[in-house]
């Protein structure tokens, strides 16, 4: 509860005729109360906004910590700014990059896992943002199923990540494998 209010963005509904939006999710950790200065942060979007409210399954709460799921009714913000994947979060705790160094370990043949070459172009999730970007592989040519290897990332849109944090990846519509992002740049 001591570390800074993160939640990933997984709907957005439109209230009041447009003038409030209500953004549902998980709280990932930290707390949030009503009153409140949250950031947008991701997929472009760097906004800021006052938290009007918080629901809880239709029930309106002062307050609401990690592991809850809520709607953060924020007013102020147009529903077309927002979307899935977005990151609602204290101001200045997290950022949205593009690139990333990460270490990868691809799935079986037999769970979908194919080769991975530099410049393959994958379908990124992390949180609840899907993205498309593109690997540079480091001191290897190819990855195999079940191996693993040290890479680079460069996402199409920049996302809310932090070093450590988990992701997964799909090729060609399928699940491939998994990474921990190791670092970003400063």
């Amino acid at each position: 509860m001591e570390k800074p209010f993160l939640m990933s963005v997984e709907d957005v509904f439109c209230l009041q005729q447009g003038r409030m939006v209500m953004l549902t999710g998980r709280i990932e950790r930290g707390r949030v109360r009503k009153g409140d200065e949250v950031e947008i942060v991701g997929l472009g979007v760097g906004a800021t906004a006052r938290v009007a409210d918080i629901d809880a399954s239709h029930v309106r709460i002062d307050e609401a910590g990690a592991d809850m799921n809520v709607g953060v009714l924020l007013r102020g913000i147009a529903a077309d700014v927002v979307e899935r994947g977005h990151v609602l979060a204290t101001p200045g705790s997290i950022s949205a990059h593009a690139c990333f160094a990460a270490d990868i370990t691809l799935l079986s043949e037999e769970q979908g896992g194919a080769g991975v070459v530099s410049g393959d172009r994958l379908r990124f999730h992390t949180r609840s943002a899907a993205v498309w970007g593109s690997v540079t592989l480091h001191g290897v040519d190819v990855v195999r199923p079940l191996h693993g290897a040290e890479e680079t990332v460069t996402l199409e849109e920049p996302v809310a990540l932090e070093e450590a944090q988990p992701f997964a990846f799909r090729q060609r519509g399928r699940a491939a494998g998994s990474g921990t992002v190791t670092r970003l740049p400063r």
